[in-house]
C-alpha cells in the first residue's frame, strides 16, 4: 500500500513539473521574428487582455440590462408579533383590530411593457458591442506600432555592436601592423599609438552599445509583456527588411479607415440613441403586475400556520411624470449638445489625420533620402578604406589617413543601419496614419 502511495506521489510531482515547464516553454518565443513578436504581444500584452475583458464585461452588462424584459418574480416573507393590538371603538364598543401574530408569504410578478431603459439597451446593444471590439482593435494597433519600433531599436543597437566587432578586429590588425613597422624601424611610434587610441575608442563604444542593448531588449520585453527572466534573441533578415522599406507615397489619406474614426461613428450612434432616450422620458411607462399573498393570522403562535387567508390580484401600472422642474427638457438639451460635440470630434479627427499623415510622410521621405545617400556613402567609405589601406602598406599613405578612412567607414556603417531602421519606423507611422497597421 505504501509503495503505491509513493509511486502516485512521484507521478503527481512529475506531472506538476512537466506542466510548469510546458507553461514556461509556451511563454518563450523560439523564433523571435518581428511578426512573431507582434503576435506574442497581441496575445500576451496586459492592455490587450484588459480590452478583451472589457468586451466580456460589456457583454454581461448588455445581458443584465436586457434581462429586465423578462417577468420579474419576487418572494417576500413577513412575520409580525403585536405586543398590543390596535383597538378601535365601533358602535360605542372597543374592538381589537387584528391578532397577536401575523405572517405572510407574498409572491409578486412584474412584466415591463414599455420601459425606456430596457428599450435603449435593446436598440443599442449591437453598437455597444461594436464599440468594445473597436476599442480592443485600437489597443492592438498601438501595441503593434510600439513593438515594431522597439524591435527596430534592438536591431539598430545589435548592428552597432556588430559594426564595432568588425572595427575592433580591423583595428587590432592595424595596430599589430603599425607596431611591427615601428619595431622594424619603418615608422615612428605615433602610428601604433594612434592605432591604440582608435582601438580603445572603438572598444569603449562597443561597451556602451552593449549596455544600451540590454535596456532596449528590456523595453521590447515590456512592450510584449515577455517574461523578464527569459532570454529574447530576435531573428531578422536584413535583405528582406531592405525590400520592405518602399511605400506608396502617392496615396491620399482616408480618415474613414482609421479606428479612431470608426469609434467616433459608433459613439455618434450611441449619442443619437441617448437623445432619443431622453425624449422618451415624456412617454409613460407601462407594466403588468400581479401578486399572490398567503396571510396567516392567529393569536396563538403555535397555531399561526394552521390556516391561511389567501389574497391575489393582477393589474396594470401606468406611470406618467407630469412636472419635474424642467429636468427632462434640460437632459434632452444636454444629450443634443453631447451629440454636436461628437460631430465636431469627427471634424477635428479629419483635420488631425491629414496633418498626421503629411507629417509622417514628410518624415518618411526625409529618412528615405538620407538612407539612399548614406547607403552610397557606405560603399564609397569601404572603397576608400580598402584603397588607403593598400597604399599605406605600400608606403604611399600615412597611418593618419588610414585612421581617418577607418573612422569614416565606421561612421558610415553605423549611420547606414540607423537610417535603415529609422526609415522602417517612419514607415510604420505612415501606415498608422493611413489606418493600415496590421497585427
Amino acid at each position: 500500500m505504501r509503495k503505491w502511495v509513493l509511486v502516485h506521489l512521484v507521478w503527481l510531482i512529475f506531472i506538476s513539473l512537466h506542466s510548469t515547464a510546458q507553461q514556461q516553454s509556451d511563454s518563450i518565443l523560439q523564433n523571435a521574428t518581428l511578426q512573431n513578436c507582434i503576435a506574442y504581444a497581441v496575445e500576451k500584452q496586459a492592455v490587450v487582455r484588459q480590452a478583451q475583458i472589457d468586451e466580456v464585461i460589456t457583454e454581461e452588462a448588455i445581458k443584465s440590462k436586457l434581462s429586465e424584459w423578462f417577468p420579474q418574480v419576487n418572494f417576500n416573507y413577513t412575520f409580525q408579533h403585536n405586543f398590543k393590538v390596535q383597538t378601535s371603538v365601533i358602535g360605542g364598543n372597543p374592538v381589537k383590530l387584528g391578532v397577536d401574530n401575523t405572517s405572510g408569504l407574498l409572491f409578486t410578478l412584474n412584466q415591463p411593457i414599455f420601459n425606456r431603459d430596457v428599450l435603449l439597451a435593446s436598440r443599442t446593444r449591437s453598437d455597444v458591442r461594436l464599440q468594445a471590439k473597436q476599442n480592443t482593435e485600437s489597443v492592438k494597433i498601438d501595441v503593434t506600432a510600439n513593438v515594431s519600433k522597439a524591435f527596430y531599436d534592438v536591431l539598430t543597437t545589435e548592428q552597432q555592436i556588430k559594426v564595432s566587432d568588425e572595427n575592433v578586429f580591423r583595428l587590432e590588425r592595424s595596430y599589430k601592423d603599425a607596431y611591427n613597422q615601428y619595431q622594424a624601424g619603418i615608422t615612428d611610434k605615433t602610428d601604433y599609438k594612434r592605432a591604440a587610441i582608435a582601438l580603445n575608442n572603438t572598444k569603449a563604444a562597443k561597451k556602451s552599445y552593449e549596455v544600451l542593448l540590454k535596456a532596449r531588449i528590456e523595453n521590447l520585453k515590456a512592450q510584449m509583456n515577455y517574461p523578464v527572466n527569459a532570454s529574447l534573441q530576435i531573428v531578422y533578415d536584413s535583405t528582406q527588411m531592405e525590400k520592405e522599406i518602399l511605400l506608396d507615397t502617392t496615396q491620399a489619406p482616408d480618415y474613414t479607415k482609421r479606428i479612431e474614426y470608426q469609434l467616433l461613428i459608433t459613439q455618434q450612434k450611441l449619442q443619437e440613441a441617448n437623445v432619443q432616450y431622453n425624449k422618451w422620458s415624456f412617454l409613460p411607462q407601462l407594466s403588468a403586475n400581479g401578486a399572490y399573498n398567503l396571510n396567516y393570522l392567529n393569536n396563538d403562535f403555535n397555531k399561526l400556520y394552521n390556516q391561511s387567508y389567501p389574497a391575489s390580484y393582477a393589474g396594470l401600472t401606468l406611470s406618467f411624470p407630469i412636472f419635474q422642474g424642467g429636468k427632462r427638457k434640460y437632459e434632452i438639451r444636454q444629450a443634443q449638445w453631447q451629440l454636436r460635440r461628437t460631430n465636431l470630434d469627427i471634424v477635428n479627427l479629419r483635420n488631425a489625420v491629414n496633418a498626421e499623415y503629411n507629417g509622417a510622410l514628410a518624415n518618411y521621405k526625409s529618412n528615405y533620402a538620407s538612407y539612399i545617400a548614406i547607403k552610397e556613402n557606405l560603399l564609397l567609405a569601404r572603397e576608400v578604406y580598402d584603397i588607403i589601406q593598400l597604399q599605406y602598406k605600400s608606403g604611399i599613405k600615412t597611418y593618419l589617413e588610414v585612421i581617418t578612412s577607418e573612422t569614416d567607414l565606421r561612421s558610415a556603417q553605423i549611420n547606414y543601419y540607423n537610417a535603415l531602421y529609422e526609415l522602417l519606423a517612419s514607415k510604420i507611422d505612415v501606415q498608422k496614419a493611413l489606418g493600415e497597421v496590421r497585427y
